[in-house]
């Protein structure tokens, strides 16, 4: 249960989905009871026959930014350069400071200067362990110029000829109802549902409320270690909305189911709560890592996608439904060419 071998599993790479769907609710959705192991095959439209008219359904409010960016060295060597804490850089005017990855052919030095398109530059400050702290020099407000020449981070096994978007990756990785930037990987579970999903799920008289966490490039680092209990997991800001909170609460008391909307959700809403399965409002950096043994105190169901062999995100959701009963799941989902990762279909655990 705690080797990081069990919980591998063979995937072959076609089903991964490069692309989304042409309709996000026309996805497929493979239904798990975990206390039976019962699967069933749906589209993802059929969600709201699964809900109860008392359930309260959280979602990930965050958004998405085009962070990566590339440049090139005043040697004229290319450069990448990918923004890891957009929500929290210090920005003041013509400067904004951000803690980065860059990828070169070479480390990069304290001093070093990065140039990219519409005069935008950056100076690295410091660098330890792989990740820099740079200082963006520009004219005008630092968002505009991102959102004009950055692209979207997507995933490294969604693979993009140089310089393409598809059709407007900038559109299909962020959810519907994303609205607060500061992500540099998606709440990917969100993808399925269309604003007419939505009303049609709050007309049967569910609650839908918001949280939000950015999520970090972390969330792609790979495990390296064997006893999967050694691992440390990344941090992440996350935010929760006094609404959201009482909202919540007062459902637990009520007996009201809580769903969540991704492992994102999932992991913010046990990092905040207390014992008693009750949650607090506020901000912070949630680091929880859940893994097989986690008794959950406030999440009674969950929507997520199908993940990576050996990640954080597959020992999650053996936490909330059982290894096996995962493990089982995944076999039928390749059997029956579900597609995987991101952009891929969705499971809904209950």
């Amino acid at each position: 249960m705690y080797s990081l071998s069990d919980y591998d599993y063979y995937l072959p790479h076609e089903l991964i989905a490069q692309k989304p769907v042409s309709q996000r609710d026309r996805s497929r959705l493979l239904f798990l009871n975990r206390q039976t192991g019962e699967l069933s095959h749906h589209l993802f439209n059929a969600l709201p026959h699964f809900l109860l008219s008392t359930d309260i359904l959280v979602i990930n409010d965050t958004e998405v930014i085009p962070g990566r960016l590339k440049g090139r060295k005043e040697t004229g060597g290319r450069v990448e350069v990918l923004l890891l804490d957009y929500a929290g850089a210090k920005e003041k005017s013509g400067e904004f400071i951000s803690t980065c990855l860059i990828k070169a052919s070479k480390p990069s030095k304290p001093g070093a200067r990065i140039h990219f398109d519409r005069r935008l530059k950056a100076e690295v400050l410091n660098g330890q362990d792989g990740i820099y702290t740079l200082k963006f020099l520009y004219r005008g407000g630092f968002e505009d110029l991102l959102y004009q020449i950055g692209q979207i981070p997507l995933p490294p096994y969604i693979k993009r000829i140089e310089n393409e978007e598809f059709p407007n990756d900038k559109v299909s990785y962020q959810t519907v109802y994303a609205s607060r930037k500061g992500a540099v990987a998606a709440p990917t579970a969100g993808f399925h549902f269309t604003q007419e999903l939505i009303t049609k799920i709050k007309s049967r008289g569910v609650q839908i409320v918001p949280i939000t966490l950015h999520i970090s490039y972390g969330t792609f680092l790979p495990i390296r270690v064997s006893d999967i209990r050694d691992h440390r997991m990344h941090s992440e800001q996350f935010s929760i909305p006094p609404a959201t909170a009482d909202t919540i609460n007062r459902g637990k008391s009520e007996g009201k189911r809580i769903l969540a909307v991704g492992t994102t959700c999932v992991r913010t809403l046990e990092f905040v709560a207390d014992p008693k399965g009750n949650i607090r409002d506020g901000s912070g950096n949630c680091n929880l890592f859940i893994y097989p043994g986690y008794q959950f105190k406030v999440v009674d169901a969950m929507i997520t996608n199908f993940h990576l062999p050996k990640s954080s995100l597959l020992m999650l959701v053996s936490a909330f439904a059982g290894r096996e009963n995962i493990l089982k799941a995944y076999a039928a989902a390749i059997k029956e060419r579900y597609r995987f990762y991101s952009y891929g279909d969705a499971m809904f655990i209950v």
